[in-house]
Formats: C-alpha cells, sequence, structure tokens
C-alpha cells in the first residue's frame, strides 16, 4: 500500500466518526487550527502547495501545517474540491463545556441567537460575524444543525473561534433578550449590554411569536421606506458593530 493509499484508508475510517465535522479548504483549516481545534487528518492533492500557503498567508500555523497535511487523490475521497485543494477533519468541541461558557455570567460580550433561520449560508457568515467581533457564541433555534457541514464551510472554521449550538426557548442562556423586530424601537438610541441575547428571525418569517414573547426589547434597524428587509448575516453585523465590537487591547483588525 502507497503512502497515498494509506492516507485515504485514515481518511475514511476518520470520517465516519460521529464527532468530526468537515474543514472544506486553506482557510477553514488555518482558522480552525489558530482557535484551537484537533485536526485528526489533513489532505492535499498537493501538499507542497498547501504548506507554501501557510508560508505566505498563515506562518503562525505553519508548522501544524506542515505536519497534518498529507498527500492524496482528493477526487477519491470528496464530492467537492475547495479551490485551495486541501480538506481537513476535525474534532467538534465538547459541548457540555461550550454550554458552560455560554451559562458564564457576568459575559464580556453578547450571545447570538438565531430564531428558525432556514439558509446554512447565512448561519455560516453569522458565525464569521460573531468570530470577528468576539461575540461569546452563537445559538439557534429549530431543525437546521448549525454544524452541518455547509454552515461550516461558509463560516471558513470560526466555528473554534466561538461557541456554536443549537438550543431551545426553555434552554436559552442567561440575560436580557433584545429581538430584532420591525416594531421595536430604534437601535441608534439603545445601548446594547454585554450580557445581551442579540435575538434574529428567520430570514422569511422574522421572530417566532414564543421568542417574542420572551423578549425584554424589541430593537428595529434604520431602513429606507418600502425596503422590505436587510439579509440576516447584515442585520446580525450591523447589530454587533451597534454594540461595540472587539474593544481596545482586544482583538485587532484582519483580512483574512
Amino acid at each position: 500500500m502507497t503512502e497515498r493509499e494509506q492516507t485515504a484508508r485514515e481518511w475514511r475510517e476518520a470520517v465516519e466518526r460521529e464527532d468530526v465535522v468537515l474543514l472544506d479548504g486553506f482557510h477553514a483549516l488555518k482558522h480552525a487550527l489558530r482557535f484551537g481545534a484537533r485536526v485528526v487528518a489533513a489532505v492535499a492533492d498537493e501538499p507542497e502547495a498547501v504548506r507554501a500557503l501557510a508560508a505566505e498567508l498563515a506562518p503562525d500555523v505553519e508548522a501544524d501545517v506542515v505536519r497534518l497535511v498529507r498527500g492524496a487523490d482528493l477526487r477519491t475521497l470528496l464530492t467537492r474540491i475547495h479551490p485551495t485543494g486541501v480538506a481537513a477533519l476535525a474534532v467538534r468541541p465538547d459541548r457540555a463545556e461550550g454550554r458552560a461558557r455560554l451559562e458564564r455570567m457576568p459575559r464580556s460580550a453578547p450571545v447570538v441567537v438565531l430564531d428558525n433561520p432556514r439558509n446554512l449560508g447565512n448561519v455560516g457568515a453569522v458565525v464569521r460575524l460573531a468570530a470577528g467581533f468576539g461575540a461569546t457564541g452563537v445559538v439557534t433555534r429549530g431543525d437546521l444543525d448549525p454544524w452541518h457541514p455547509n454552515v461550516v464551510r461558509a463560516g471558513a472554521g470560526l466555528h473554534y473561534a466561538t461557541t456554536v449550538d443549537r438550543v431551545e426557548i426553555e434552554t436559552l442562556p442567561h440575560g436580557p433578550v433584545y429581538a430584532l423586530d420591525p416594531e421595536g424601537e430604534d437601535i441608534r438610541a439603545l445601548t446594547l449590554p454585554d450580557d445581551a441575547l442579540l435575538a434574529f428571525g428567520s430570514e422569511r418569517h422574522g421572530i417566532s411569536p414564543e421568542l417574542r414573547a420572551r423578549a425584554d426589547h424589541l430593537v428595529s434597524l434604520p431602513m429606507r421606506p418600502q425596503v422590505s428587509s436587510y439579509n440576516l448575516a447584515t442585520s446580525v453585523a450591523m447589530t454587533l458593530f451597534h454594540w461595540g465590537g472587539p474593544h481596545p487591547g482586544g482583538p485587532h483588525p484582519g483580512t483574512a
């Protein structure tokens, strides 16, 4: 058995594990490594090209990429190959530890609540925003799995930079609920506290009646008349920006 065949065999064994998620592409692998993911397999058609990417774009994790990435024929392992030509499998974070982080008070940053979201890509974009702004976490209500491979792909591996989980109305983390709703108070007149739950409705129907009833405050975003709505991720970005984002001494702006 060749080295590539052995690598492919180990990948197929690892992908059957229930506790692993697919990291699709170099940026997902880079982010996951930066934030402590335990990567159990990483494969590339051209490992040297991926190592060169690491040296150029992410020297902070270059040693890990060199150690992990092994050659394999991706066409035999994946139905869709990322343009960067690399994929990895990482262990999903411990759910109990994540829940404890969500519940820990006082919080230094809000939790984003997505109420029955429907679009996987939108949820991934929200995770990416939450990671960038330093939010405590992203929780979803409904049947969408926030760790679905398409969500992780859209989030560029930044699930490992925040806490991501699915909850019920009864198990929402502690804190005042600020629900985004067209009938709410203009967000520009409000100060959003660090321990807030910032709740956003589904792309089509908005906040559900049960979460609306649970809300402590209804909040609206400024919008031109006759414009029906913003994209979900855009609404989250506007709200987190209003909250304040990374504070002095915290994360610095980046391009990746």
